[in-house]
């Protein structure tokens, strides 16, 4: 009833475009959905995404959702989640993606998933982790357990400078960490982000998780940056 008179008075629009939505239109209006730039990485394995890591961690396998380019649909998608407090697009995209991902063997292999995470001080001043969502809905959709506090940030650090540090060899391991116990061993983990760019951080993320001794890791992300 209220939330039916909000949308009376503010009528939502889409993220993407800002058109207002239709009554059967969640989030992303039907136009949007259309013109959205798809990867289609589950249509094949040895995809972009997952080249992007080879010779780099031993991925069992890795995709993105959509594309990003500026300027583009995703990126204001992306910005909308991850600055707007507009979690629900997480959500959408989250249901979106395990239609995709769900009768695969290697998908239904993992044992968790997990979110890169943000330092406690950069958690504070956002108030969210912009994955969250998108692993929520991943978690419920593909029947596989949720863990946000496996892996932990140990630096705080502003965008530029942790893209400084992530491209020095001697700050890579220092980053993130796990906080594991024996029953953590030999499993295989979804390590989820929202755009693959350098891919700089999953790397990092992954090597901390390989810490767990039989440790496997799989990537999925929103997104993944395109010329």
């Amino acid at each position: 009833m209220f939330k039916s008179l909000v949308n009376l008075f503010f009528p939502p629009v889409c993220v993407g475009c800002h058109s207002f939505l239709l009554w059967n239109e969640n989030e992303i209006c039907t136009l949007c959905r259309h013109n959205i730039p798809l990867t289609n990485h589950h249509l094949n394995l040895e995809n972009e995404a997952f080249k992007k890591f080879y010779g780099r961690i031993p991925v069992e396998y890795a995709s993105a959702l959509l594309y990003f380019h500026k300027r583009g649909i995703v990126q204001e998608l992306i910005h909308n989640l991850k600055y707007k407090g507009q979690e629900e697009i997480g959500t959408v995209l989250g249901e979106w993606y395990a239609e995709d991902l769900k009768n695969f063997e290697i998908i239904r292999s993992v044992d968790e998933i997990i979110p890169v995470p943000l330092h406690k001080r950069k958690l504070r001043e956002r108030g969210y982790n912009q994955v969250t969502n998108f692993g929520l809905s991943l978690s419920k959709n593909l029947n596989i357990s949720y863990n946000p506090n496996l892996l932990v940030r140990n630096i705080y650090s502003k965008t530029q400078s942790k893209k400084n540090l992530l491209n020095r060899s001697d700050g890579i391991e220092t980053i993130f960490d796990v906080i594991f116990t024996k029953k953590d061993h030999d499993k295989h983990f979804l390590l989820i982000d929202d755009v693959i760019t350098t891919g700089s951080t999953l790397e990092a993320c992954s090597h901390a998780l390989l810490k767990i001794p039989g440790a496997k890791i799989s990537i999925v992300c929103m997104a993944m940056a395109h010329s």
